[in-house]
């Protein structure tokens, strides 16, 4: 279909929109076949077997493509299906220098993984530009892998300026734009060669299905990708695909109204007598603020907050009722995790302490209720902790 600049609320708003030409149909089809049939020998319709390509899928990994503005989209089964792909591009005795500050999932597929495979994983603070740019010098570095926001302290890292370093000697940029989505921020734009989704989070948007999603920029990097995606099969269902792309279509709507709450919600915690800190771009007390209003759209929903003790945190964890005490986030409903213990448990102790991620630190997904009612819900929890 014929792609026309527009808005990214319109190209959102009209992802999957008739890509099936015959029928007219409004929504892509979900076409739930393994294979196909063969017009005759030497002859095919474009698709063979479904985990080398299948048509809900693609028009998926289209989508993402120009949304990211990349060369080509790939789908996968989860979020660490599509980081597991982009790391299969490197081989033993290469170096990746990653945020220190990263999602668990992550940091145990580099340690438990990447690395016992002979790649050597470096993790930096990327928010401190002159500690990155000496870790490029040092050795040979093949990747850097960037999440801005971090997970869960959400750092700030400068893609433009860490990618300018980057391709001053040939290596990749990697960024996991999951926080963000393309409608806050476009890494390509700002030099990075692969981005990474996790699209269970904000694409999806509604805690109903796994997914990951990877847009290299350039073609050389798609063809790489293309082939481990087929090789290794961790593709994503037919209907995910459909999920997904249904998701997409309000992510501009559903953003907007999540980003507004938690600007107000991480207003209101800072003011609160049992909150030491609150970690929030959209705050100009945050450190990262001017950048990240300089390279993105938005602060983004996420906010992560530390009490004034480890039983102050439990107790709120126990006492929430209109926000659900559980893992992921990006939905239209608003979570609130305990990532020391749960998204980050595998990462260690003296680790967790270095990087600020303490038992007093909470999570939280700001998703798209009333405000009065999401701040009554931490105000009435809060309560219980005095």
């Amino acid at each position: 279909m014929l792609k026309t600049p527009h808005h990214i609320d319109t190209d959102l708003c009209r992802a999957g929109l008739c890509t099936d030409e015959k029928t007219g149909a409004i929504s892509t089809p979900i076409y739930q076949t393994a294979t196909y049939r063969h017009l005759g020998p030497g002859q095919s319709t474009g698709f063979d077997y479904s985990r080398t390509s299948n048509p809900t899928r693609a028009v998926l990994e289209r989508e993402i493509a120009h949304l990211e503005g990349g060369a080509a989209g790939f789908a996968f089964s989860t979020g660490m299906a599509a980081i597991a792909a982009v790391i299969g591009l490197f081989k033993p005795g290469d170096t990746i220098v990653a945020c220190d500050d990263l999602y668990g999932g992550t940091y145990r597929f580099f340690e438990t993984f990447a690395r016992p495979h002979g790649i050597k994983i470096v993790y930096v603070d990327m928010s401190d530009l002159k500690e990155t740019q000496a870790e490029l010098l040092l050795e040979e570095v093949a990747a850097v892998f960037i999440e801005t926001p971090t997970n869960p302290i959400m750092k700030i890292t400068d893609i433009a300026e860490v990618s300018a370093m980057a391709k001053r000697s040939g290596t990749l940029v990697i960024v996991d734009n999951t926080f963000m989505t393309p409608l806050l921020q476009r890494p390509i734009e700002l030099g990075a060669d692969i981005v990474i989704h996790s699209g269970t989070k904000f694409l999806g948007g509604h805690n109903d299905t796994l997914c990951g999603l990877v847009v290299a920029a350039t073609k050389p990097t798609a063809d790489k990708i293309a082939f481990i995606q087929n090789a290794s099969g961790a593709v994503l269902s037919p209907m995910d695909s459909w999920l997904i792309l249904r998701g997409i279509k309000t992510l501009s709507v559903r953003m907007q109204r999540s980003q507004d709450n938690a600007q107000e919600i991480a207003a209101w915690l800072t003011s609160h007598p049992l909150v030491e800190t609150v970690f929030y771009p959209g705050l100009e007390t945050h450190p990262g603020f001017a950048l990240n209003k300089k390279q993105a759209k938005g602060p983004g929903a996420l906010i992560s907050f530390k009490l004034k003790s480890t039983a102050h945190a439990l107790s709120v964890l126990r006492h929430v009722k209109i926000i659900s005490f559980a893992e992921s986030l990006g939905g239209v409903e608003t979570l609130i995790t305990h990532p020391a213990r749960q998204t980050h448990t595998d990462i260690p102790q003296e680790t967790r302490d270095c990087l600020g991620i303490s038992d007093n630190l909470l999570r939280l997904s700001v998703g798209i209720e009333h405000i009065d009612d999401l701040i009554a819900d931490l105000s009435h929890s809060l309560e219980y902790a005095l």
